[in-house]
């Protein structure tokens, strides 16, 4: 098992829920790293060497072999370290949270992203539309306390963009999408998921963030 820091590095940035996936994996897994943050819009030679056609992170290297993508790098690690498992083992169950986890994505941010950086007004009845639509969807979908069940998986890990990010981005641009009234169980898992010791710790401050994307609203504003 490689735990040293000297064999594992972290291409990150504070701001980045991609990010913070890996870093909630490899805290459950017990694996030590070295963090390396990025900056945004300006990356590292390095991180650009590693990751030269996203050019983007995060960015996971493991004994000089560079992995990208926050869902590629989470199998990498479930797959290399096999303590505290992180996907099921059976392999349709293991298929749906694979599913679910690019749904998270592919589905729900981007029609978020939608509502949030919208042109005109159909469009953005448009995204709030479709990201109620597949919140449902994982509303549904949700059986237990998380949707791994009693422990966090990687649909839960996939999910903190939800559970943490999502709140504060519709806050700050004052688009309300995620809400307990709307998506009561889904509301309750984030208030868990975020209470997690070890995801707790990993989550970056509030006020920065909200800071963060008030600038964005701001700029997306100045463009319309």
């Amino acid at each position: 098992m490689a735990s040293n820091k000297e064999d594992m590095k972290l291409f990150g940035m504070l701001i980045s829920p991609y990010v913070i996936r890996v870093e909630i994996a490899l805290k459950l897994k017990g694996i030590e790293y070295k963090y390396i943050e990025e900056k945004p819009g300006n990356l590292s030679e390095k991180a650009i060497q590693y990751n030269p056609i996203y050019k983007k992170v995060p960015i996971l290297v493991h004994n000089e072999k560079h992995i990208s993508e926050s869902l590629v790098i989470l199998e990498y690690i479930d797959e290399t370290w096999k303590q505290n498992p992180i996907l099921p083992s059976d392999p349709y169950k293991k298929a749906l949270a694979r599913f679910w986890s690019k749904f998270i994505d592919d589905k729900v941010m981007y029609a978020a992203r939608k509502a949030f950086f919208y042109h005109d007004e159909k469009e953005l009845e448009q995204g709030i539309e479709e990201t109620t639509v597949a919140l449902q969807l994982l509303e549904n979908e949700l059986k237990d306390k998380f949707f791994g069940g009693e422990e966090i998986g990687i649909v839960d890990i996939s999910a903190v963009i939800l559970a943490y990010w999502l709140p504060i981005i519709q806050e700050a641009f004052g688009v309300k999408l995620f809400t307990s009234d709307k998506f009561p169980k889904l509301y309750n898992w984030s208030q868990d998921f975020n209470n997690h010791p070890i995801v707790k710790e990993l989550l970056p401050p509030r006020e920065t963030l909200k800071t963060n994307y008030k600038g964005l609203y701001e700029r997306h504003v100045a463009s319309k």
